[in-house]
């Protein structure tokens, strides 16, 4: 049985999304695809634009087999921690055969060369880096030029760690190098950057763009171009429902969790570092809203979407304690279904029997297969979800519904 894993955020689905798993599933030969995906809050410091069930819906009617959850703590970190979680649960799942991501440099060995480097830190890299370091350069360029002395033949590809698919497509590599994963590693290209070639719709900006046209009630004509019918019709719906959130839709919860705690600062949650816990409570009196709040703390070596992710982890209660703990765990106690097709059975049926961590597919029996440490990363994740769901009802003016009493996606 051949498996492609892909992790995705899918904010929404689209044309290259669709592109990308099928490309993949031809390539290797899959009987399935399992994704991993970002629940309700996302890698940009965001909630996602629609809810992790309507987006496990989209993939799962455009040619997914089965989608899991990746938790919030991992769906909304750096790269690295990203990279750490989604791969952990593929691998723990004992049945994926491929990973399958996109990059922008398109060659899996180079990538895997410079993993190998990162991970190892050899001796002549280590001094290398620490000389460009005291020479002034950024930790960025630093260790791309420590990298390029360490491996010359790499110099055609110096400008590989400034794209942000590149990185995470290094740091799979190095998860896998790491827990000696028997996982075969897969990288398709993304050919371009604008958002109306089908071919490389992987890339973010074809995402963004989507967002943006929402967000500016654009023609629906447009949206309906972009995406898989199956996948508009969610869309779609959503719109009609106005069922979908931005970062401002969080603002003044955000601004008062923010004043609450500006006696104590905000340096235990993840990410947060003292200077900018500090700028935070000097400037809480100009906050006006999220985004508006992340332009005013932004400098130049913190960006935007960093900012956003670091105030996403204080307003969801993300403490560098508990991801500690978290790793004492392996990182991944459970997998959590969100959906899957009924012709996935063979699949399912395979990861029972394979997998070194429980598959939980109804919330009420995780209490009984879950030991204790895995249920209170579950009841954590459980109480973010509470906060998006909060969020969302308040915007439609609907009652709010327990994750718990939500069914899985199932589809023939």
């Amino acid at each position: 049985m051949n498996v492609n894993g892909i992790i995705a955020e899918y904010n929404p689905f689209h044309n290259g999304h669709q592109y990308h798993m099928e490309s993949a599933r031809a390539r290797n030969g899959a009987d399935y695809t399992v994704i991993v995906m970002s629940g309700n809050f996302v890698q940009r410091g965001a909630p996602a634009l629609l809810d992790k069930f309507d987006r496990a819906r989209m993939a799962l009617s455009c040619g997914a087999d089965l989608v899991l959850e990746l938790p919030t703590y991992y769906s909304t970190s750096s790269a690295e921690y990203f990279a750490t979680g989604a791969v952990t649960l593929l691998d723990k799942l004992g049945v994926v055969t491929h990973l399958c991501f996109g990059s922008e440099c398109g060659e899996t060995e180079v990538l895997a060369q410079i993993a190998r480097i990162l991970l190892d830190e050899p001796e002549d890299f280590k001094q290398s880096l620490q000389n460009f370091m005291r020479q002034g350069y950024t930790y960025p360029i630093a260790r791309t030029e420590a990298l390029l002395r360490c491996a010359p033949a790499l110099s055609a590809y110096k400008d590989i760690l400034s794209k942000s698919n590149n990185i995470l497509g290094i740091e799979y590599l190095k998860c896998m190098l790491r827990r000696d994963s028997s996982i075969i590693p897969d990288t398709t290209p993304r050919v371009g950057s604008d958002y109306r070639d089908k071919r490389m719709g992987i890339n973010q900006s074809s995402a963004l763009a989507i967002r943006q046209a929402i967000f500016s009630k654009q023609d629906a004509d447009f949206l309906r171009k972009q995406m898989p019918e199956s996948a508009y019709q969610v869309m779609s719906q959503a719109i009609r429902e106005d069922r979908y959130l931005d970062n401002d839709d969080l603002s003044n919860i955000l601004h008062h969790k923010l004043l609450a705690e500006r006696e104590d600062g905000f340096t235990q949650y993840l990410d947060v570092s003292d200077a900018l816990s500090d700028r935070i409570c000097n400037n809480l009196y100009q906050f006006e809203s999220y985004r508006g709040f992340c332009d005013l703390l932004k400098t130049k070596d913190m960006t935007y979407v960093r900012i956003s992710r670091c105030l996403l982890h204080i307003l969801l209660n993300i403490r560098k304690d508990r991801l500690k703990h978290y790793k004492t765990m392996d990182y991944i106690p459970y997998a959590r279904v969100l959906g899957f097709r009924k012709s996935a059975t063979p699949l399912m049926s395979a990861i029972k029997e394979n997998s070194s961590i429980p598959l939980v597919t109804k919330l009420p029996d995780a209490e009984k297969t879950l030991y204790a440490n895995a249920k209170s990363v579950l009841q954590e994740e459980l109480c973010i979800n509470e906060l998006y769901y909060s969020t969302m009802s308040i915007k439609t003016r609907c009652p709010m519904n327990s994750e718990c009493s939500m069914p899985l996606v199932i589809l023939e």
